[in-house]
């Protein structure tokens, strides 16, 4: 083995074959890969090997496509066999909530270009022969989804990358990562020591721990999993398409004429708590048939046959899950040249084609060159590391595969966790949390009611917060808010290369910018207060803390200032509402500013920062509170009877005055054009894709309509898909639903909307269906 590599790749498992495999196609063949048993001997040779297309974002879809076609050319490229059938998949529903899911579905995967089709019992029957389909509502097919074979894919991905010069060890253990000045340096192994540039931790259950040995938060953990694989049953063919039963937590896919019968049951069986342990090659746990019932019964249910059918082998494979269902890509924001790619959920070989070439681009580019944001390992601060969290968390993220894909579902284990120091005067009123980067947030005051499709019980309550903030004001705890200080000589220069509008303003002023990648897309948006000559306070939304955080320190680059996270440090209280400075003048003698002006206040016995910004198109302040005054502060303002509102009101507000959302409507494939932003760019001083702000290829836009939205549905012109919803809401102030999303035509003025299958009429705007020329914000 070599003592010297420009890449090395820990984990010889499907994921890691991939990204050398892509490594060497984009011409960096220096890399070897390290497996410490045989390639494939971890998660990848037990894993079912099912390939469905469709995710929740279409970047992520994206990625699954690519899968398919790599999968599908791979064994002509490399002269080995594959397993991968393009054989389809249906996926049924037993009621009607699911049917409105799987009609959702479809609608959402024609947007993004995936052939697939509504189908009645009847025809999910026929193609699926040894099913049950008297108690289904319906289905539906997706031609272009498959299978595969795990171990034999991770061998083609081998061979084609050491074709191309990479090297693959077995038998070599990682034990540990050698980090000097911030950046990977070398790595130690069984074998010795190897100095390389780039790490590319791929150890599947293993990269946690070997994460933590160099400082670097990967927050994953095992879980069991399990199916089983039976004898042959009469009438299972080898092209039946993959089936999947959601409802009774089941899959099943066709294997040497019996069937893999598995699933993803509600309460899973957390395993590893004291380390993975080593060696465990081609290994299995004990059979738990008990943990296995309430898939058997249900697909007993579904397939009457297996009833009868003897059981060939019970595979229980342990496998690793993350706190969202998402996989962990990307570099880490603790360790230059560390990157990672673990934390597949059971979807490991699904996405192990995309996301390795993904991650390949990433450490050739020194960037990514897509939307990787869902997947993005920066969307996990440290506190996410916490093993005892990640087990109580694991117990539910591995039954959020067949779960119901709710709107607005919340995470139910492993809260509460990060509160706001006003959370329990929140509580005592009666506030309903919501969860966002750990933050118990308020989504409304009013009872939990059950999650539905229609119109929300929950709806009147919102509707009334909303109305008291338009017509008298609203009290809203964010504290969630990411909150950074930039101070130093260079402070100015750094953000002026790192922000599309001009920060060189006087003390005192607010100014809302984006930060944008060198294609011109939105790295973020937020807040820039400049309080001082050299120190500014950068305000930016919750989930986005650690990678925000990393992008403006790589951006800092040799310029002299220093980036601290002061979140912790303050609360924040939005007062919100045209009557809110009035409210204010009742606890604070000072001379409040006009609109984008930020200022130190007295509010009663405390100091605070209001800042006058407003995200929910309303005069309204920001108020910064130092977090040991937070309770005295709120109890101050409740003190006026404001009224008390939620992130819910907020949404709707910010759709109804046509405010963009990062990660919903901005993100980094997205450019100031088609977001309409362009003027919140400066004409002369240069910044960080400046050259690129008038890339154009679709257009951000407002939606009014009568149908109820969720976000996600296709927009139709003609019968045909021409952009997608980002963002909806129902507005009382509007009385009708309000949207954002994107079209292909900026002129379009009038479209359908593919709602769960039914079509509405919709009105599209440029500009904002509430106070489009922002008269009330600057009262």
């Amino acid at each position: 083995m070599r003592s010297r590599a420009q890449v090395v790749v820990i984990g010889g498992g499907i994921v890691g074959c991939s990204v050398a495999y892509h490594l060497a196609e984009l011409g960096w063949s220096d890399v070897v890969v390290l497996e410490q048993g045989q390639l494939s001997c971890g998660t990848t040779w037990h894993a079912a090997g099912l390939v469905g297309q469709l995710r929740s974002t279409e970047s992520m879809t994206r990625l699954i496509q690519y899968s398919t076609d790599l999968y599908g050319r791979l064994e002509k490229e490399t002269g080995f066999g594959t397993g991968w059938k393009q054989c389809g998949s249906v996926s049924v529903a037993r009621t009607p909530e699911r049917m409105v899911q799987l009609r959702r579905t479809a609608a959402q995967a024609r947007a993004y270009g995936i052939t697939a089709e509504v189908i009645t019992a009847g025809e999910a029957g026929e193609l699926w022969p040894a099913m049950r389909t008297d108690d289904l509502v319906g289905g539906v097919w997706l031609p272009g989804d498959g299978k595969a074979n795990p171990s034999d894919l991770t061998q083609a991905l081998a061979r084609g990358a050491q074709r191309r010069g990479v090297e693959v060890a077995e038998r070599v253990r990682a034990t540990g990562t050698v980090v000097k000045g911030g950046r990977v340096r070398g790595v130690r192994t069984s074998e010795g020591f190897i100095e390389c540039e780039v790490l590319v931790n791929c150890a599947g259950q293993w990269a946690k721990e070997l994460a933590r040995q160099a400082g670097v938060t990967v927050p994953l953990h095992s879980a069991e999993h399990f199916y089983v694989v039976t004898e042959q049953i009469a009438g299972v063919r080898p092209d039946l398409p993959v089936l999947r039963d959601p409802d009774g937590y089941a899959y099943f896919k066709e294997e040497v004429g019996g069937l893999v019968v598995g699933g993803f049951e509600p309460d899973a069986k957390p395993w590893g708590m004291d380390g993975i342990p080593h060696p465990f090659e081609f290994q299995l746990l004990d059979e738990d048939w008990d943990q296995f019932s309430i898939i058997m019964e249900n697909a007993v249910q579904r397939v009457p046959a297996l009833e009868s059918a003897g059981i060939r082998m019970f595979y229980n494979g342990p496998e690793s899950f993350t706190p969202d269902n998402m996989f962990l890509l990307g570099e880490a924001p603790e360790v230059r040249g560390y990157f990672v790619a673990a934390g597949f959920n059971s979807a490991g070989i699904a996405s192990a084609g995309g996301a390795g070439r993904a991650l390949a681009e990433w450490i050739v580019n020194g960037q990514p060159t897509g939307d990787l944001w869902p997947a993005d390992l920066r969307r996990f601060a440290p506190w996410a590391g916490n093993d005892t969290w990640l087990r109580d968390r694991v117990t539910e993220t591995l039954g959020l595969h067949y779960a119901m894909a709710w709107p607005n579902r919340e995470p139910e284990t492993a809260r509460p966790l990060r509160r706001s120091p006003v959370h329990h005067l929140l509580a005592a009123a009666g506030a309903c949390f919501g969860s966002k980067a750990g933050w118990e947030r308020v989504n409304y005051f009013g009872p939990a009611v059950p999650y539905t499709f229609d119109r929300p019980e929950w709806q009147e309550t919102v509707d009334a917060e909303i109305d008291a903030c338009r017509s008298g004001a609203a009290l809203f705890d964010q504290t969630s808010f990411a909150k950074f200080t930039l101070k130093g000589h260079e402070a100015c220069t750094a953000l002026q290369w790192l922000c599309t509008a001009d920060v060189d303003v006087e003390i005192g002023r607010v100014v809302y910018t984006g930060m944008l990648n060198d294609r011109g897309g939105y790295e973020t948006d937020l807040t820039v207060t400049r309080v001082a000559e050299d120190e500014y306070l950068i305000v930016t939304g919750s989930a986005q803390a650690t990678r925000d955080f990393d992008h403006i320190s790589k951006g800092i680059g040799e310029h002299r200032a220093v980036l601290v996270d002061v979140t912790s440090a303050y609360a924040v209280l939005g007062l919100m509402g045209p009557e809110s400075r009035n409210i204010l003048q009742k606890v604070s003698k000072a001379e409040l500013g006009e609109f984008g002006t930020s200022q130190l206040i007295d509010l009663g016995h405390a100091t605070v920062r209001a800042s006058r910004v407003t995200y929910v198109g309303e005069l309204g302040w920001e108020l910064y509170v130092p977090a040991e005054f937070a309770v005295t502060v709120y109890e101050t303002l409740l003190a006026t009877g404001v009224t008390q509102a939620g992130y819910y009101a907020i949404e709707a507000m910010r759709l109804e005055k046509g405010y963009r959302a990062w990660g919903r409507e901005l993100g980094p494939e997205v450019t100031p054009a088609e977001a309409g932003l362009l003027f919140t760019c400066k004409k002369t001083a240069p910044f960080r894709g400046m050259d690129r702000i008038h890339d154009s290829r679709r257009t951000i836009v407002s939606i009014t309509t009568d149908a109820h939205l969720w976000g996600g549905e296709s927009l139709l012109a003609d019968g045909e898909p021409v952009g997608h919803v980002t963002s909806a809401a129902y507005s009382p102030t509007i009385g009708r639903t309000v949207a954002l999303g994107f079209v292909k035509d900026g002129t379009l003025v009038k479209a359908e909307v593919n709602s769960a299958g039914e079509r509405y009429s919709a009105q599209i705007s440029r500009k904002a269906p509430y106070d489009p020329t922002s008269a009330r914000v600057k009262v």
